[in-house]
């Protein structure tokens, strides 16, 4: 499991560090984990690998990884109350975009799922 960690830990390092070094306006744990499916894609680790165990151990307590940021939402309440329609715009667009995305993606490999069974 330690092994396992240690892969997420150091492809969230690398993300940070091409992050950096390219001056990218994309959070560096995003870059790290594009990184490390990109790998996944390639290597394809048999199902009990040490960084699946990590990642399911990680999914089990993800709700303790959201104190963090209800934390800064009430540390910046104040913010929040002087400026709620940009916050809520944003929520709402973000909200519309993500389904949008989602739903075109599950259409898009609900098709190439049906159009490998046919074959």
């Amino acid at each position: 499991m330690i092994n396992g960690l240690l892969w997420l830990l150091g492809f969230q390092l690398v993300g940070e560090v091409v992050v950096r070094s390219l001056h990218l306006a994309v959070p560096g744990p995003v870059v790290g984990m594009v990184l490390l499916f990109a790998v996944l894609q390639w290597r394809r680790p048999p199902a009990g690998a040490n960084l699946f165990r990590a990642a399911d151990g990680l999914l089990k307590h993800l709700q303790l990884l959201f104190i963090p940021a209800g934390v800064g939402v009430i540390t910046l309440l104040h913010v929040v109350g002087d400026h709620p329609v940009p916050i809520v715009g944003a929520l709402v667009v973000s909200w519309i975009a993500v389904l949008l995305v989602v739903g075109w993606l599950t259409q898009l490999l609900l098709g190439r799922d049906a159009g490998a069974a046919r074959r």
